[in-house]
C-alpha cells in the first residue's frame, strides 16, 4: 500500500512535491489512477494552473469521485495553492465549474492594483493552534505564487493568514483535511516541516 499519493492532473510541481516527501522518508505515488488513490494512507492534491481545467482534468481522469469519497471518509488530505481552492465552492477564475465544497467559500482574484501574480516570501501569522503547524514558530516566511486567494465561509476553518496589502486566510482546516495557499515544497525549513507534519498525520490514521 503506497503511503502518500500525490494526484497528477497535468499541470504544477508534482515531482518537487513527491521529493520533498521522499527526502523525509515517506513512500510516495505519483498518480492519476482512482483505485491508487483509494489505497493511499493520505493524499496531496497540489498544483499550478487554472482552476476549472484542473476540474475538467481530473473528472476525465475520473479522480473527482475519488477526491469525494476521500474527503467523506475523512482521510488526511493536503491541498496546495491550486488544490486549497479546489477545496472551496467556486472561484472567479472558471465560474463554469463547481469545486470539491468542502470548505464552503469561493476563490477570488487579488485586487487590482497590485502586483499579480503574488510571487515570493510572504510571513504566515497562526490566527490558532494546528497539528499541520506543530514545530513550525509563529510568523514563519513560506513561499507564495498566486493571483487567487480563498475565501471560506467559516472564519472557524481558518488556520493562518498573510497579509499582501490586506490580510487574507493562506491556511484552512476541517478534521484532517487542509489547504494551505503558499508552497512548502519550495520553502525551506519550514515547508519540510509542514509536509512532515501532514506526513506523520496520515500514518498515525491506521
Amino acid at each position: 500500500m503506497i503511503l502518500i499519493a500525490v494526484v497528477d492532473y497535468g499541470r504544477g510541481n508534482l515531482r518537487s512535491v513527491a521529493k520533498a516527501l521522499e527526502t523525509l522518508g515517506f513512500r510516495v505515488e505519483v498518480t492519476a489512477e482512482p483505485k491508487r488513490l483509494k489505497a493511499a494512507r493520505g493524499i496531496i492534491l497540489p498544483g499550478v494552473g487554472a482552476f476549472a481545467a484542473a476540474v475538467v482534468h481530473l473528472k476525465a481522469q475520473n479522480c473527482w469521485d475519488a477526491l469525494r469519497e476521500a474527503l467523506a471518509e475523512g482521510k488526511p488530505l493536503l491541498g496546495i495553492c491550486l488544490g486549497l481552492h479546489l477545496l472551496l465552492s467556486s472561484s472567479e477564475e472558471g465560474e463554469e465549474e463547481e469545486g470539491l465544497g468542502y470548505f464552503p467559500g469561493k476563490v477570488r482574484r487579488l485586487p487590482a492594483g497590485l502586483k499579480v501574480p503574488h510571487m515570493g516570501w510572504n510571513k504566515v501569522e497562526l490566527k490558532r493552534p494546528s497539528p499541520l503547524f506543530e514545530g513550525i514558530p509563529d510568523g514563519s516566511w513560506f513561499y507564495f505564487a498566486h493571483s487567487f486567494y480563498a475565501v471560506p465561509e467559516d472564519e472557524n476553518s481558518v488556520v493562518a493568514v498573510t497579509d499582501y496589502s490586506f490580510p487574507f486566510a493562506v491556511a484552512l482546516e476541517r478534521g484532517r483535511v487542509f489547504g494551505v495557499q503558499f508552497h512548502p515544497e519550495k520553502s525551506g525549513e519550514r515547508g519540510l516541516k509542514l509536509l512532515e507534519n501532514f506526513g506523520r498525520m496520515a500514518e498515525s490514521c491506521w
